[in-house]
């Protein structure tokens, strides 16, 4: 195919590198972020550079009537360059000449599963996921991509928890285990110079708080109003600089979160005061496995406690961790908690330490970690102690394990002290996280 000149810059180059790269991506982004103009020129570019016979492409929205009203212009637009491009509006379909004799991109809508059904495609754009039905892209589209090994897009904004948020959860976990098919990018208003900045303070002044937090910081959980961390939380704790030489003298403290499910991962990770290094995530490893790790990184770097989730299978690694000399700390959540009379139990007493330490600490800029941390829900019983949603719970409403967040909110098990020169000690004393 001769060299043809795109009517097009990219705004953001990374994003190109990444759809391109990896099989499935999920594109999570704010309002105005320019999610459409982006998607179609690099279905355009797929298609022109597909080497198969007869290449078969999608752009699925929620609606026909609304895709096409987003896309269509669009993509007659960013086509009209192409040489022998030829447009079928009642079909809503564009040919385009390709590497493999000629391809088409068709748009579609979600609300008629149908007209997919049937078909073959080498790539797929699924635009405002959140309003899609699962079984749209389960029983569908998924299949309609087995035959030629075809890729998809999902792009959005969130609107809670759904086929969208699954998606994305399932993207970080899969990239976090270094699965070379899938990919998660997210791009709320702060990251990026989309809208100028007078603007984007304009609509957060004139916009609801949890709409706000919805539509332009990405935030999954914006509509829920009994989650624990909120998401401007976090995202604070993330892009905060700490001045050099601020916290050497504090303690530090190891916190590992056991694997119980296939899928879960095990978590390490070393806090001190109020900073979090970079965690450690591990899968697949026994119980001896793991404690041997554990030991290992203990006698490396001397923390002053070590705190180990010590429930079900984790009371083999403390066992474990016991024999070979360890001075581990079985850290049971059902524990009572240091102040009752405020948490149900010490699981919901550490994770509000950890909220509250967030105020001043720094976490790595972890989207995973990001993700753990601003999902779960709390409550209060008959005595007004404060209850936190279970893990079983999250796990099965998210479809993920919050293990990371789980990790870092062990390091608050308890109140941690050290001497120079002495031994390390725990003391489990007046409750004050921001001290630690």
């Amino acid at each position: 195919m001769d060299r043809l000149t795109v009517p097009y810059k990219p705004r953001y180059p990374a994003v190109h590198k990444t759809l391109e790269t990896h099989r499935f991506v999920v594109l999570v982004a704010h309002r105005r972020f320019g999610k459409t103009v982006l998607v179609i020129n690099h279905l355009l570019k797929q298609a022109l550079l597909c080497d198969k016979p007869r290449g078969s492409f999608a752009y699925v929205g929620p609606l026909r009537n609304q895709a096409k009203v987003v896309a269509w212009d669009y993509l007659k637009h960013y086509s009209a360059f192409i040489p022998g491009r030829t447009v079928n509006e009642s079909e809503l379909c564009i040919t385009i000449p390709s590497n493999g004799g000629g391809s088409r991109i068709r748009v579609f809508g979600a609300d008629n599963p149908d007209a997919l059904r049937g078909l073959y495609f080498d790539g797929v754009i699924l635009d405002e996921v959140a309003q899609m039905k699962p079984e749209v892209w389960e029983e569908v589209i998924r299949p309609a991509l087995s035959d030629r090994h075809g890729w998809a897009v999902f792009i959005g904004t969130p609107k809670g928890m759904n086929l969208f948020s699954a998606l994305y959860y399932k993207a970080m976990e899969l990239q976090s285990a270094e699965d070379p098919d899938w990919a998660a990018l997210c791009f709320p208003v702060t990251e990026t110079n989309a809208l100028p900045a007078e603007e984007v303070e304009r609509i957060r002044n004139e916009q609801a708080e949890n709409i706000f937090r919805q539509e332009y910081l990405c935030d999954f959980n914006a509509s829920s109003e009994d989650i624990l961390i909120p998401m401007g939380l976090a995202t604070e704790a993330q892009h905060r600089h700490l001045v050099p030489g601020s916290y050497e003298h504090m303690p530090l403290i190891m916190g590992v979160d056991v694997a119980r499910f296939g899928d879960d991962a095990s978590v390490i990770t070393f806090r001190r005061g109020v900073y979090c290094e970079e965690q450690l995530a591990m899968r697949n490893l026994s119980t001896m496995e793991l404690a041997g790790r554990i030991a290992e990184l203990y006698r490396k770097r001397k923390p002053n406690a070590v705190f180990v989730d010590g429930i079900g299978v984790g009371a083999g690694v403390v066992d474990r961790l016991k024999e070979l000399g360890i001075p581990v700390i079985d850290a049971q959540a059902g524990a009572r908690a240091l102040h009752p009379e405020k948490y149900v139990n010490r699981r919901a007493e550490m994770w509000v330490a950890m909220r509250d330490w967030l105020k001043t600490g720094t976490i790595p800029p972890d989207p995973v970690l990001m993700a753990d941390l601003t999902t779960l829900t709390y409550s209060y019983n008959s005595s007004g102690a404060l209850v936190l949603e279970k893990k079983e719970d999250a796990k099965e409403r998210l479809q993920r394990s919050p293990d990371r967040a789980d990790s870092l909110a062990l390091t608050f098990y308890a109140p941690v002290f050290s001497d120079a020169g002495n031994a390390p000690r725990v003391a489990d004393m007046t409750y004050d996280p921001l001290a630690w």
